[in-house]
């Protein structure tokens, strides 16, 4: 099994495309066509776990923060980011991170914690807009069923919980083959009257080129006619936050109780306990006060996040419950996700988890 093996699963579990513009999400070191001897999962990528992951033998460190964030103009040891990047370099271990594409899609980062603290019946809470766009097509109708399997199996038609989606109206297609065509059907310098279907099927952005691969593939034309359209609208699969509900209402003292325990925390900052049970719950892993406003407008009755500021508590102004659970803490679940990607799809190589402690912050 290749690194790219690896790189390419992981890639369509949370698409680059997701990252938001200040990350480095990706291959941050390594070469893509190693062959890997194992996995090691971590939340940060530091120099004590590279040192692990050469005495367990693991040349390949997937992590959810970036160790690189911003380019660098020389390694040469002078902080702990270089002296990471020297080290595995060294060694040669790749470093993969998964960052903020896992934190915006369903089933990442935001999912786990949901999961943690028994959130059901879970959605985006800011869902994104600008990352779907729409493909109109023409196909001779005895191929329409063909060729709409193909655009489907390449991950077009997906809507929420239904697949194979697809708006199709019966019409007939006119064309005129001239010098230099090789026409599936017609002659050249005659007018053909084709009767076709028009296909219309919303897809990730991102799939674009896959997509119209798999158009040109399974059309019988020589020259395929369609339009490609980007959508302004939400895309309920990808963005920040989620919103949930418990199976039953909890007083807040209880649930925060609770949250402590599921979550494994030392402390919890909070706002004032509100004078009713908390049933809708919002969360967010890492900084996340700049869901507030939104968590409030979704009718959250809880907010679990973290970093947020002094005055950024009185910005709940007693409508919601917000939990500060720290970033480290919100965020130390992830490594069970990673693992359970990588063991769930590979058989050939460990992945085991980073036993080392990255939290910066200490309690006391």
């Amino acid at each position: 099994m290749k690194i790219r093996d690896v790189v390419s699963y992981l890639s369509t579990i949370a698409p680059p495309a997701y990252q938001e513009s200040y990350d480095n999400a990706g291959l941050i070191t390594g070469d893509p066509g190693w062959e890997v001897r194992g996995a090691l999962v971590t939340l940060d990528c530091t120099e004590p776990v590279v040192d692990e992951a050469i005495e367990a033998g693991a040349n390949l460190i997937v992590a959810h923060h970036p160790i690189l964030f911003r380019g660098i103009k020389r390694l040469t040891g002078g902080n702990y980011v270089e002296r990471t990047l020297i080290k595995a370099i060294k060694n040669d271990i790749a470093i993969f991170a998964m960052h903020t594409n896992l934190d915006n899609v369903l089933g990442g980062v935001n999912s786990k914690i949901a999961e943690k603290i028994g959130l059901v019946k879970t959605r985006i809470l800011q869902p994104k807009k600008d990352t779907l766009s729409k493909l109109v097509t023409f196909i001779p109708r005895e191929n329409a069923e063909e060729v709409l399997a193909a655009l489907h199996e390449a991950g077009a038609g997906q809507i929420g919980n239904y697949k194979n989606c697809s708006f199709r109206v019966a019409g007939q297609g006119a064309f005129m083959p001239v010098e230099g065509a090789n026409p599936h059907i017609g002659e050249k310098g005659k007018l053909e009257l084709v009767d076709e279907t028009r296909v219309e099927v919303i897809f990730p952005s991102w799939q674009e080129g896959r997509i119209l691969e798999a158009l040109r593939k399974s059309h019988p034309y020589e020259e395929v006619a369609y339009y490609l359209t980007p959508l302004a609208n939400e895309n309920q699969e990808v963005g920040s936050g989620l919103l949930g509900e418990l199976p039953e209402a909890e007083e807040p003292m209880a649930f925060l109780q609770r949250l402590k325990v599921s979550m494994d925390l030392p402390m919890i900052r909070h706002t004032r306990i509100p004078g009713r049970k908390i049933r809708n719950v919002a969360v967010c892993g890492g900084a996340g006060s700049f869901l507030l406003s939104r968590a409030i407008q979704a009718g959250a009755d809880a907010y679990i996040s973290a970093d947020f500021k002094y005055h950024e508590f009185f910005d709940a102004e007693n409508r919601i419950l917000v939990a500060d659970i720290g970033h480290y803490e919100s965020e130390i679940h992830t490594k069970e996700l990673l693992a359970e990607l990588l063991t769930k799809k590979f058989h050939t190589f460990a992945s085991n988890f980073s036993k080392t402690v990255t939290n910066p912050i200490s309690y006391l």
